[in-house]
C-alpha cells in the first residue's frame, strides 16, 4: 500500500545521473547463468559513464570479459531515501558494461575509486548509460 503523503515525481535525465554521482553505493544487476543477479558495489562517475572496481574471479568481470561487440547489458541503481520519511530518491540506469583494458585508464581508476573490500580489485567496468530513470519522493504541496 503506498503512502499518499509521498508523491513520486519523475527526475529527467542530466538531474538522475547529477543524484547518482552524488552517493558512492549502489546495486549492478547482471545475468549469470540465465538469471538476474544483483552485487552491492561502490562507484565512481566519470565523464556520463558509471564506473566500479572488480576482482579477476568476479561474476561481473567474466560477464563483462567475454561479452562482445557494445558490450554486456546491465542495470545499476543507487537511492537515497530516509528510512524514515521515506522521502529521497532512487536512480535506475540501463546500458552496456564494459571491462576497463587500458592500463592507464584502469591505473587512474584504481586512484579514484578506493573498494571498501578487502579482495584485490585489480579490475574495473564502465557502464554507458542508455536509458537513465528515476524518482524523487517528496511530501505533497
Amino acid at each position: 500500500m503506498s503512502d499518499p503523503t509521498i508523491r513520486s515525481v519523475e527526475l529527467e535525465s542530466a538531474e538522475a545521473l547529477r543524484l547518482l554521482g552524488g552517493v558512492s553505493l549502489g546495486r549492478v544487476v547482471f545475468t549469470r547463468q540465465a538469471l538476474p543477479t544483483i552485487r552491492p558495489v561502490n562507484h565512481l562517475l566519470v565523464d556520463g559513464d558509471i564506473v566500479i572496481r572488480t576482482h579477476g574471479d568476479a561474476a561481473l568481470t567474466r560477464y563483462t570479459g567475454h561479452a562482445g561487440g557494445d558490450g554486456a547489458v546491465v542495470a545499476y541503481e543507487a537511492d537515497d531515501i530516509d528510512p524514515l520519511t521515506h522521502l529521497g530518491w532512487s536512480v535506475v540506469v540501463t546500458g552496456y558494461a564494459r571491462l576497463v583494458t587500458d592500463l592507464r585508464e584502469l591505473a587512474r581508476y584504481q586512484a579514484l575509486l578506493r573498494s571498501w573490500s578487502t579482495q584485490s580489485m585489480d579490475h574495473a567496468v564502465r557502464i554507458r548509460p542508455d536509458l537513465v530513470t528515476g524518482l524523487r519522493l517528496t511530501a505533497p504541496d
